[in-house]
């Protein structure tokens, strides 16, 4: 049984008349103990197709089940299986933290678990802001609160939308570690980010969504394993020369140009020089998970792999 499927999941919402579509026939499975990433960019649909795991939206069309629960039919067992750090910075205002964390327990019949609410907070560095009423807490702090909500009933199932969008350094490790301890411990991990090094790091599989279609879905090393495995990246004022500049990555004076083996290197190279570019910093290094989303966001390769079922 999986941890999650979804199965030809659509879903339109109407815009001034007419029928927009926010998703188109996804269909994907997650095996239990497996962290998965979903990327896309903005738009793209995957905090569409969350909240329809979380029955927060309804799919037009297809199934979303979660430990073989339908989150529709049978939405109790569904919900008691998931838990959800959505991206919006959602709280009450008139409770402490821990007092927050045992009224979430109570939505689940959950009662005198406060070992559990201890550990929560002392993993997630909140012991300190145990008894301080959430209007106290930073922006940061009232994120971590939200992973603590979504922990705080032990699901099997683990959805993180976003989770570390705005936040610093320190959470961002902190969160991670104790995700990864959780996710070593069996527990299924669903991860959507835009800090793609955090997606190549963590993530076993991933699945990319473009204008809410599957357009990617394979193993994480398999995805690096199918684009350029070299990457020039280097600092230059001057103009590309037009062969170049239609397939560099430019930001501000950085350009990075992808490079199949050594001769491509040695090609590339050449072509800068005959175009009297001048550059600083020349660095040769191998592509990553940013290179490889942004070739099959811009449609320059296939993608690997995509299909519904999780590999053996």
């Amino acid at each position: 049984m999986n941890a999650i499927s979804f199965q030809h999941i659509t879903k339109t919402f109407a815009s001034g008349g007419r029928v927009v579509p926010a998703l188109q026939g996804v269909s994907f499975d997650i095996a239990q103990g497996e962290f998965f990433g979903l990327l896309g960019p903005n738009g793209a649909g995957k905090t569409t197709l969350i909240s329809i795991l979380a029955g927060l939206s309804r799919a037009s069309t297809g199934q979303a089940l979660v430990l073989g629960h339908d989150v529709r039919t049978d939405y109790q067992a569904a919900r008691r299986a998931l838990g959800v750090v959505p991206q919006e910075l959602v709280f009450d205002p008139f409770f402490s933290v821990r007092e927050t964390l045992r009224i979430q327990s109570g939505y689940f019949g959950i009662r005198h678990n406060d070992a559990w609410i201890d550990e929560l907070l002392h993993e997630l560095g909140l012991s300190d802001k145990a008894d301080a009423n959430m209007r106290q807490l930073s922006g940061g702090m009232k994120r971590r609160v939200l992973v603590a909500q979504a922990l705080v009933h032990k699901p099997p199932v683990i959805v993180l939308d976003e989770p570390t969008a705005g936040v610093d350094v320190e959470l961002r490790q902190t969160l991670w570690h104790f995700i990864a301890r959780l996710n070593k411990q069996g527990h299924t991990v669903l991860l959507t980010t835009h800090y793609l090094e955090e997606a190549e790091a963590l993530c076993h599989r991933i699945g990319m969504l473009k204008q809410g279609q599957l357009v990617a879905l394979d193993r994480t090393s398999a995805l690096l394993a199918g684009t350029a495995s070299t990457m020039l990246r280097f600092k230059t004022d001057d103009p590309l020369p037009p062969g170049l500049q239609a397939v560099a990555r430019i930001t501000g004076r950085v350009v990075q140009l992808p490079a199949r083996d050594a001769a491509g290197v040695e090609q590339t190279l050449a072509s800068l020089r005959q175009a009297a570019c001048r550059v600083e910093d020349l660095e040769i290094g191998r592509a990553d998970l940013e290179d490889v989303f942004l070739s099959i966001m811009q449609g320059q390769g296939a993608p690997r792999e995509v299909s519904a079922e999780v590999p053996a």
